[in-house]
């Protein structure tokens, strides 16, 4: 369908011009994805990228051999408080160069010590590759944040879609398993429950970037036959949710994924876990990421990263 904004009235301007003619991602196949990954880093080539203290790539031990991750360092100053960072992209697509912007940015704006980690794709590697991936970073993070000027008693995790997704599991594994301890998470859209049936995956059907054909279509590929009900993959349907560290979550309106944020936030507030959650009503799935070319997002990126700020300084 073509984008039409006078379907999506509290817009901001400047974003309804961005989407004009952008094309909505066709659903994930074994053959569809290699297109929708070059268009992927294509576009992030054009990226504003603004400069940092100091960017390392290092890999660190995972699962199955090494699991690249990028840390971006926004200041000389030490210990600094530190998110771990899973990129969206449905799982199946982004890497730590397309996120590569808006990690720069939660650097600078948020200042922590960013890790960004370049987990396994679906569908050639579908769950739990991904999961096991990123744990095992922020495992990894959680016991040598000193080694690479972090402190070890202020570790968040986060992402954005799918990204965000990894993290909030990840802290369900953590408290499952016995370990590591994070401070914060930070879900930013994340993706909840891969058999949704709440109203905005209609009312929100063919939003544009990701529609809900699209999104049903990565998790279908990340899923790859597992019960998606299982809270590893779902976490709304997770039975106990106590014990997870703080959360903020960012909760654009125009998302077919809307009505999956609000669960999510009242069901941690109902097993005891602090919620921020922080609606924008105007805004689409990603629209962090068009800080550079979007006031309103850059406005928003601020908030949230001030957010975050406060939780990882805050005793």
């Amino acid at each position: 369908m073509t984008f039409d904004p006078n379907d999506y009235p509290l817009l901001p301007a400047e974003l309804a011009a961005v989407m004009v003619g952008v094309p909505t991602m066709p659903p994930v196949t074994a053959e569809s994805v290699r297109a929708i990954r070059e268009h992927a880093r294509v576009a992030s080539a054009r990226q504003t990228r603004s400069e940092v203290h100091r960017v390392e790539g290092r890999t660190l031990p995972g699962p199955d051999g090494g699991v690249p991750v990028r840390v971006y360092t926004p200041s000389p100053a030490t210990p600094l408080p530190v998110l771990v960072f899973g990129h969206g992209g449905g799982w199946c697509m982004c890497d730590i160069d397309t996120h590569d912007a808006l990690c720069r940015e939660i650097a600078n704006r948020a200042e922590v010590l960013v890790v960004s980690v370049d987990y396994r794709l679906a569908p050639e590697n579908p769950y739990p590759a991904g999961l096991e991936d990123f744990y095992a970073a922020a495992s990894w993070v959680a016991e040598h944040a000193a080694d690479i000027g972090g402190d070890p008693t202020r570790v968040a995790v986060g992402g954005d879609s799918a990204g965000a997704n990894l993290a909030t599991v990840t802290c369900l594994a953590a408290r499952d398993r016995g370990g590591p301890t994070f401070r914060h998470q930070l879900l930013a859209y994340p993706g909840l429950d891969a058999v949704s049936q709440r109203a905005s995956w209609t009312e929100m059907a063919h939003a544009p970037m990701v529609s809900a054909e699209t999104a049903r279509s990565m998790w279908a590929a990340y899923t790859a036959g597992h019960d998606p009900r299982d809270p590893y993959l779902s976490p709304v349907h997770a039975s106990d949710l106590s014990g997870l560290p703080p959360a903020i979550i960012v909760a654009p309106g125009y998302d077919h994924g809307r009505d999956d944020f609000e669960a999510y936030a009242v069901a941690l507030a109902k097993a005891g876990v602090e919620v921020d959650f922080r609606p924008y009503p105007g805004m689409l799935h990603g629209f962090l990421s068009y800080f550079a070319a979007v006031p309103a997002c850059s406005r928003a990126l601020d908030e949230v990263c001030a957010a975050l700020r406060k939780a990882l300084t805050t005793d």
